[in-house]
This record gives structure tokens, C-alpha cells and sequence, in this order.
């Protein structure tokens, strides 16, 4: 039997743009779902780089997404919509969202759910998604990583910093990493990097070029831009791919497009949000197949820094923006 749904919910919610102060809780009402969609009560919402530049008012959700922040969640699913598998009903789930994640219920596509394996923490499988989602398209999909190559992470203690690492060292890469911090170094070789450079006290674009023998990186996933890519471009071998997922660093880089030419150079990237509902269904399908039983059979969980409880939604995103965490920061919801 299907649970008696209230008519509203608690969300952690900003109504202008500002700094982590402006989220405070709001009674809203409960999503309405469309066909193909399911209702998840949510246990643990996960926090991400994208929730923070959404509440300072520079990522706006896309069309027809929820303007309450949370791009992961985990729960139980208590409602379907129109045309949804009913074996679902019921069914402990984790999943990639538009929006709307802190949240106590969160409306989701059916096919961007995962199920929750046996053995495996909610707290831990609201953690996963985005980060999953994003380093799988990114590293595999887009950067063609192939068993033997190296790539460069850069954030090697972030979320996607560290399941880039995991991720990749579970399909035989080796992972150079770059972290602010001789402390954040020896973390991010706990997670499992073959090398961890301080960029504060080291050149990178010299350190990758000393642990390759100068042949460089095959890969490169930058989350700064700006200045960096310039830098990057220099730690790449010859058909070297440059994959950005994040403009921390700055929107606009100056590169010099004679040597993309003469090494062969590729340079892509992506944003994950605004893509279709089908695309998503199809990376999760992707995912479902090659990476989930990794995290079934306990080879792959994600790297926990600190739950808060929703109310406390504030307190997280000023701890992401101090950038002390190692690894993934959620909300306790229900």
C-alpha cells in the first residue's frame, strides 16, 4: 500500500541570491510528478559545488527544475507518476535530480535512480551520484580513458576530485593529483592517487612533467579554467584530451592553438544539469551496466567529510566554501 503523502514539506531554500545565511527552511508543497517520474522521501541529500553557485544566484536551475537546491539524493521511492515501473514503489533508491534534493521529497526522473545495494549506508548513496554521474561522462565518456593511460585531476580531496581518483585507479589508470596543502596531499594519497602535488608549494606543469618521464598526461580534468588551461595544455602528451567540468578559476583562457595543432591536442567539456532527461536515463543505464557493481560488491564508496541536518543546510555550504572537507558533504533530511 502506498504511504499517505502530507500535502507539504520542509526545504532548505533561499528566496534571493547571497551567501550561505540566506538558506533557511521553507514549507512548500509537495512535487508534482509527471509521467515517467517517481517520488523519493528522502533520507540524505548530498551538497555540490553547483548548489553554492546557485545560491549566489550565478547557476539558475533549468527549465522546468525545482528552484530548491540538491542535485543528489537517497530514500525511498512512495509515489510514482503516470506510466512508472510499480516495482519500484517502495524501493530504496539514490538518484540523480534536476533540483529540488533538500528537500524531505524530491521528484525524479525513474530512469536517473540507482538502487541502493545491500551494505550500502544511505548517507554513503546520496554521496555518489552527482559525482558519479559526472566523472563517468566526463573521464570515460568525453576523455576516451583507456586502461595504462595517466590522467590529472585537479582538487584530488574534492568529491569529484576523489572519485575520479577511486574511479580511476578501479579501471587501472594512474592518477596525478593536485591538492592545496601537504596535509590534503597525504589525503589524497590515502584515497588512493599514485601522486599528490601541492600546488601552493610546487609547479605542476614541472612535477607532471618529472613523475612522466616528460611524456605527459593523456588526460587532464579541470575544474579551475581560467589561467590553468594554459598550464594543462603543458601537462598533456601528444593527443593529449582537456576536459573541463567546472570555471572556478575564470570563464575566459588564452592558449596557444599552434601547439593544440602540432600535439593534436583535444579540448571538451561539460556541464551535466542542463542535459535532457533521455541522456541522463542513458548514462545511468551506462552506469548500471560498467560502474554499480563496483559499489554492490563494496569496491567503490565515496569519501565521507560531514552530514549536517537540514536545518543546517547554511552550515554546510560555508564548510564547502572554506574548502577544509575531504570528500563528500550531505544533509541528513529524514
Amino acid at each position: 500500500m502506498a504511504e499517505k503523502l502530507p500535502e507539504t514539506m520542509r526545504a532548505a531554500h533561499c528566496d534571493a541570491p547571497g551567501g550561505p545565511e540566506v538558506l533557511h527552511l521553507k514549507e512548500l508543497p509537495l512535487p508534482a510528478l509527471q509521467a515517467g517520474d517517481v517520488l523519493i522521501k528522502v533520507a540524505f541529500a548530498g551538497v555540490n559545488r553547483p548548489d553554492v553557485i546557485q545560491r549566489q544566484g550565478f547557476y539558475p536551475p533549468p527549465p522546468g527544475a525545482s528552484p530548491v537546491p540538491g542535485l543528489e539524493v537517497s530514500g525511498t521511492v512512495v509515489a510514482l507518476g503516470d506510466c512508472t515501473d510499480p516495482a519500484l514503489l517502495g524501493q530504496p533508491v539514490c538518484a540523480l535530480t534536476p533540483g529540488g534534493g533538500y528537500a524531505e521529497y524530491c521528484r525524479v526522473p525513474a530512469g536517473h535512480c540507482l538502487p541502493v545495494p545491500h551494505g550500502l549506508p544511505l548517507d554513503q548513496a546520496a554521496a555518489l551520484p552527482e559525482t558519479l554521474f559526472t566523472v563517468w561522462h566526463n573521464v570515460f565518456e568525453r576523455g576516451y580513458a583507456r586502461e595504462g593511460e595517466t590522467i590529472l585531476v585537479h582538487g584530488g580531496t574534492s568529491g569529484i576530485g576523489s572519485m575520479a581518483t577511486m574511479l580511476g585507479k578501479l579501471f587501472r589508470l594512474t592518477v596525478i593529483v593536485t591538492c592545496g596543502g601537504a596535509d590534503k596531499c597525504a589525503e589524497a594519497l590515502q584515497i588512493g592517487a599514485d601522486h599528490a602535488i601541492d600546488y601552493k608549494a610546487q609547479d605542476f606543469v614541472a612535477e607532471v612533467a618529472r613523475i612522466t618521464g616528460g611524456k605527459g598526461v593523456e588526460i587532464v580534468l579541470d575544474m579551475v579554467a581560467g589561467d590553468y588551461v594554459a598550464r594543462n595544455l603543458k601537462c598533456l602528451a601528444e593527443d593529449g584530451r582537456h576536459v573541463t567540468i567546472a570555471v572556478q578559476g575564470g570563464l575566459q583562457a588564452t592558449i596557444n592553438m599552434a601547439e593544440v595543432m602540432r600535439r593534436r591536442l583535444h579540448l571538451t567539456g561539460s556541464t551535466l544539469r542542463p542535459r535532457s532527461d533521455q541522456f541522463k536515463t542513458l548514462l545511468a543505464h551506462e552506469i548500471a551496466q560498467l560502474a554499480w557493481p563496483l559499489v554492490a560488491d563494496g569496491q567503490l564508496r565515496p569519501v565521507m567529510d560531514q552530514a549536517f541536518p537540514l536545518a543546517e543546510a547554511a552550515a554546510a555550504h560555508a564548510r564547502m566554501e572554506a574548502g577544509a572537507h575531504i570528500g563528500k558533504i550531505v544533509l541528513a533530511v529524514g
